[in-house]
């Protein structure tokens, strides 16, 4: 009898080729674990895991696998307003961009944050190479779909956080500049109360920070309070608010401890002093858009964080919401995080126990909370 071989299928060989990127960039090494205080949760929405049973994985904090079709559209003109709207009245237009030496690939049709099959692969390659779990950071200002997250999360075994909240100013509900704090309170805890979520994020401040964002920071500290549910944040890039957000949480009642100030790898200065200020004060810092050409000088200020001691207090994602960067297309899909930022941090010098410590520690630490509301059903 001869033996018959079977042609390993594209997501087969993208898994095995995925598994060994990820294993050279983190050694597999016994290292300290992290102490979580009894009664903590990591709230997905299939299930509640204790946090060391999702040990094996890297977590990514900040993704997004669900968004309305048109969101991104959206998102860029806005982006190209408010930069209008902020040039200096005698500043020069800016450069138009240069055409890239070979045009890239058109843009395929549709919305992949909709296309169940597809993201369920995407997916299924994340945690095959390397990936323990993943945060969505989408809510409903944003189009996302909490049934379209729990299918893929079902599909591909990957265990998915959902979170909750409202945006930023451009996309509110017209009506939120009417409510007061108790009414945007009571708003994000009907989404709260109507599923299983596990984070509030992210809950942005699009330039400088709006009245009616400052009014949903507020709201967000009170939901915080009432449920133990960890909060991260978009910051206006180039990091513009951290601090104001940090403040405006601080006090209300918010433990830094629990909070992530997000997309400070924009805030591309290489003393990194906001960073140092966020995290002396004891929040995490997200650099939460890599794995990608910009990295390199994100990646020195990681470093330069690293080295003054400060690896307890980093978080690293991608943020990924582009088809050009997932798998299918030829991009870095939702591990790109694990496999092109990390190691490029690690050829800078950084040890695979602090590797290990940011990607697979760091995260569950923040996730993990003492529920103080009954999961779903």
């Amino acid at each position: 009898m001869t033996d018959t071989f079977k042609t390993p299928t594209r997501r087969e060989t993208l898994g095995l080729i995925g598994a060994g990127v990820a294993a050279a960039a983190i050694a597999p090494a016994a290292f300290a674990a992290p102490t979580f205080e009894k009664g903590a949760v990591i709230r997905t929405l299939l299930k509640d895991y204790a946090p060391e049973d999702l040990a094996g994985g890297a977590t990514l904090f900040h993704e997004h696998m669900s968004l309305r079709n048109g969101f991104m559209v959206d998102w860029m003109r806005y982006s190209a307003e408010t930069r209008t709207a902020n040039r200096a009245p005698n500043a020069p237009p800016p450069p138009a961009p240069a055409a890239p030496a070979t045009p890239p690939p058109p843009t395929p049709p549709g919305n992949f944050l909709e296309d169940e099959a597809l993201m369920t692969e995407e997916m299924s390659i994340a945690k095959k190479e390397g990936i323990g779990c993943i945060v969505d950071a989408g809510h409903p200002d944003m189009g996302r779909d909490i049934n379209f997250l729990t299918k893929i999360s079902k599909g591909s075994g990957l265990p998915i956080v959902a979170s909750a909240g409202f945006y930023t100013q451009p996309f509110y509900p017209k009506e939120l500049s009417k409510w007061s704090d108790e009414q945007v309170y009571l708003e994000i805890m009907k989404q709260v109360n109507g599923a299983n979520i596990g984070a509030l994020g992210e809950i942005g401040s699009w330039d400088y920070i709006a009245k009616d964002e400052r009014k949903v920071f507020r709201a967000i500290a009170k939901v915080h309070k009432a449920t133990g549910i960890p909060i991260f944040t978009h910051t206006g890039i180039p990091g513009k608010s951290a601090l104001e957000q940090l403040d405006i949480l601080e006090d209300n009642g918010v433990d830094p401890k629990h909070v992530v100030i997000g997309h400070l790898g924009n805030l591309n200065d290489p003393n990194t002093e906001i960073q140092r200020a966020v995290i002396r004060r004891g929040a995490f810092i997200g650099f939460d858009r890599q794995g990608g050409n910009g990295d390199d000088p994100v990646a020195a200020m990681a470093m330069s964080l690293i080295d003054a001691g400060y690896a307890d207090n980093l978080m690293f994602a991608a943020d990924l919401s582009s088809p050009r960067e997932i798998k299918k297309n030829g991009g870095g899909g939702y591990a790109k995080t694990l496999t092109v930022f990390v190691p490029k941090i690690k050829k800078l010098g950084a040890t695979d126990e602090v590797l290990h410590k940011i990607m697979y520690d760091n995260p569950r630490r923040f996730l993990a909370f003492v529920p103080k509301m009954k999961r779903k059903a």
